[in-house]
This record gives C-alpha cells, structure tokens and sequence, in this order.
C-alpha cells in the first residue's frame, strides 16, 4: 500500500509473492468493507467505496473477493472499524506516520507501540511527527490509460496543483478537500485509476546509511505484517554509501 514517503518505495524484494499479495488483498478488502458500511453501497454514489474497488482492480483482485467485501459490510454490523493515526520515530530517529483501521484501538495501540519499542524507535503523541510533513491528495493512473499530454491537460482543467509522470503512471497532486472532486472530473475521461488516497509527503528527509538499511527495513516490515496497519508514511531516504 506506495508513493513519495509511502515505504513500499524502498521495501525489499523478499518474501513470498503469494504472501504479499494474501496481505494486500486482506488490507484492500478492509477498506472496501469500511467504506461500503460508511456510505452507499453504490460505487457511483460513494467516492470513498469507488476508489478503493479502484484500487482492488489495479491490483487484481478477484471480482469475488470485491463482491464479498461489500456484502460484509450489511453482514458484519456490530464491529465498528476506525481510522487512527500514529506518529512517532523509527530507528535513526526517521519520522513516522502510520495510518490504521481498526475494530479495537487498544490492540492495534499496543502492537503498534511494540514495534516502535522493539526496534528501538518511541511511539509520540499525535502531532509529534506530522510537522514533518504535509497532506496532499495523490491520484495515479497507468500510463496505458492516458498519454503525458492528455493527463497534463486534464489536470490544468480539473484545478489539480499538480501532475507529474513517472515511469509506470501519471501523479496529480491536489489540495486534500478537493481529491474527490478532481477525481470525479477526470473520470469523465479515464476509466481505471491505481489508487485516489490522501497522502503525507515529507518536508525533511534523514539520510539512513547503508549497514543501518537492514534494521529499518526490518522495523517496517513489522509494521505493514500487522493487520490493521493500511498505510506507512516516513521521512527516509536511503543512502547507497
């Protein structure tokens, strides 16, 4: 669950495709279920249920395993999952945010604190890292969909700040109230998005050397094994030296 200080950017080519995927999937599915609960159970009339069914598809997932995240949310009622945020400091004193969904806060409180402490990080108060960064609504779209020029022209035209093209996908950066209006703008023209997400883009970077890479690594692949992490945000930048 990538992008600027989103950790997938850095994280190791380990472990087992079916594993990862199991775990993408299970993280995708929540937010599916949560956002059909929260709102319509209509994609068009629920931009929080649309982008993440999105999301699913750009990461192939089974049309099944959709259907069955959206019936969830009528069959599982009494759970209640909510978004909660953590902020602290990783090992080499990087800044972290870690975005969570969870039906029992003090669960995912505790096994988050555990992490931190294990790796030697400390878990802070809300605040006590996200000074580090600023939110902007991220909106990615496969490079197959829409060429360089079009996509520049669609974003001037729907008010984004911004639009960069990557080597696999276009980004169009945006205010955060805006990133479902905008959306909806350029779903006039495009059909398929990678993901619509709110995102926290670091204003600092610290530079972790190479022989102090393992540990951290390490710390956020321990993060995103919990289930009721969703997303990872820091402030690293890892050094070839």
């Amino acid at each position: 669950m990538a992008g600027h200080s989103h950790w997938a950017g850095i994280k190791h080519k380990k472990g087992k495709a079916d594993k990862q995927r199991s775990k993408i999937f299970s993280k995708l599915s929540k937010e599916i279920t949560v956002a059909a609960k929260l709102g319509d159970k209509d994609p068009s009339m629920n931009p929080r249920l649309r982008s993440a069914i999105q999301a699913a598809r750009s990461a192939n997932m089974p049309k099944d395993n959709i259907e069955r995240a959206i019936d969830k949310s009528s069959i599982n009622t009494e759970s209640n999952f909510e978004n909660l945020r953590y902020e602290g400091f990783g090992p080499n004193k990087v800044a972290m945010i870690v975005e969570t969904l969870s039906d029992n806060k003090n669960r995912t409180a505790s096994n988050i604190r555990t992490i931190f402490q294990k790796a030697g990080g400390n878990l802070g108060t809300q605040g006590s890292a996200s000074h580090n960064f600023k939110q902007k609504g991220i909106i990615k779209i496969d490079k197959k969909e829409v060429s360089e020029e079009e996509i520049l022209e669609l974003a001037i035209e729907s008010g984004a700040d911004e639009c960069i093209s990557k080597d696999n996908f276009h980004e169009i950066q945006c205010d955060v109230s805006e990133i479902y209006n905008i959306k909806k703008n350029l779903e006039q023209k495009i059909n398929n998005f990678i993901s619509t997400k709110i995102e926290w883009i670091p204003l600092n970077s610290v530079q972790v050397s190479k022989d102090k890479q393992e540990n951290l690594i390490e710390f956020f692949e321990n993060l995103e094994d919990d289930e009721d992490v969703q997303n990872i945000f820091s402030n690293v930048t890892m050094s070839k030296d």
